[in-house]
């Protein structure tokens, strides 16, 4: 793994934003504008390094997959902040049933400096973003910057056959495909809009539509869209913690399909993956999995041995860029945050290419390893003023 800098093309910024990355600028809080899309520099990998971090993804996720089973049987869900038992209820049936639910992406955050291990730090696998940028526009870079070299990425071929191999488990209608209006940046109007794509790729038939706009029908208690036909089945790019708290969350649970028929709306990512989306799984995977390679020590309760040894962060059980995280040194006094359940996870500071803090996001698509995305931070926590740098295989 080695960071290069290179001279970025004309018109890069045209080019990306034809390929569906419109947000290829991020503003600062000056008011200035910076590249998101950074091709000032890009990271290169040897595909041994490629083949081995594909196997420690794999492995991850499988690992996820068992402390997800253990939460269920072990009734956990209170350590992850739900304490609501109906909802508990609802998301373990959810896993019981997950072979009947579809389940498309997840996104692994990893440290890797290309010497040791890579140590993971965290998972997103209800909500993630940065896919189209992975997906494409560093794709087509790389074909025209290094024509004949390779990328740790297949991942348009192999989200078209997710949705191709799970179309079976939809109910009859068209697959709703909904994004939060909040959204200012276009950021998840054009995940939302990529993954659309490639469902209708897949032979589906798909509508758009936005979180906001979706309805509920008084008289049938079924959900709609904004032409009033129900919503049988819908992907949405909001988070399951916002959807079950809002104002028509109770409506929610009332009506979730979770695979036995009886309810009317199947939602994609299925409620199972608040499992593997709360922070509470990095301790719980410490726990099943001590001293595993690629985790780092986690915990609920504190520190613990972390505020001698190595230091900690603390994480927010539901927080995203970087939202709510803070870092402490080894030697300072332990301390537990007050009112707000957090993992405290070992202190494992990212890796420092010339100033720039590197972490690895690694794309999962139906449980198999399916491309690399990189974001660069200037500060210790990767966060919205983050940059996206493309990689190859050389």
């Amino acid at each position: 793994m080695e960071r290069h800098t290179i001279e970025p093309r004309p018109d890069w910024q045209r080019t990306v934003e034809e390929q569906g990355l419109v947000y290829p600028l991020t503003r600062y809080p000056d008011g200035s504008l910076r590249p998101y899309w950074d091709e000032s520099a890009y990271y290169s990998f040897t595909l041994p390094e490629v083949e081995a971090l594909e196997e420690v993804v794999e492995e991850l996720h499988a690992m996820s997959l068992a402390a997800a089973a253990h939460i269920v049987e072990k009734d956990r869900f209170a350590e992850l902040g739900v304490t609501d038992p109906r909802l508990a209820g609802l998301i373990a049936e959810s896993w019981r049933r997950r072979d009947e639910l579809p389940s498309v992406y997840g996104r692994f955050d990893l440290r890797y400096d290309g010497t040791g291990p890579a140590k993971m730090l965290e998972y997103n696998a209800d909500t993630p973003t940065s896919l189209v940028e992975a997906a494409s526009p560093q794709w087509f870079w790389m074909e025209e910057r290094f024509p004949g070299a390779d990328q740790w990425n297949s991942l348009h071929e192999r989200l078209v056959e997710a949705w191709r191999s799970q179309a079976h488990l939809l109910p009859p209608g068209p697959v709703h495909f909904a994004h939060s209006e909040g959204d200012e940046l276009g950021e998840d109007l054009m995940t939302v809009a990529y993954l659309r794509e490639t469902a209708q790729q897949a032979g589906l038939e798909t509508e758009a539509l936005s979180v906001e706009r979706i309805g509920w029908d008084r008289l049938s208690g079924r959900f709609v869209d904004d032409r009033l036909r129900f919503l049988r089945s819908c992907f949405k790019l909001y988070p399951w913690e916002w959807l079950t708290t809002d104002r028509f969350g109770p409506y929610v649970l009332d009506t979730l399909d979770n695979g036995g028929g009886t309810g009317s709306t199947c939602w994609i990512e299925p409620a199972w993956k608040m499992l593997l989306s709360n922070k509470a799984l990095l301790a719980i995977l410490w726990e099943l999995y001590p001293d595993h390679p690629n985790l780092l020590p986690a915990y609920l309760d504190g520190p613990r041995e972390l505020a001698a040894t190595t230091g900690w962060a603390a994480k927010p059980l539901l927080g995203r860029e970087g939202e709510g995280v803070t870092l402490h040194e080894a030697g300072t006094e332990p301390s537990v945050r007050d009112g707000e359940p957090c993992c405290y996870q070992g202190l494992a500071p990212l890796p420092d290419f010339d100033g720039n803090r590197v972490v690895l996001g690694a794309w999962v698509v139906q449980d198999e390893a399916a491309g690399l995305g990189i974001r660069e931070s200037a500060g210790p926590v990767t966060d919205e003023y983050a940059r996206f740098l493309p990689h190859v295989i050389l």
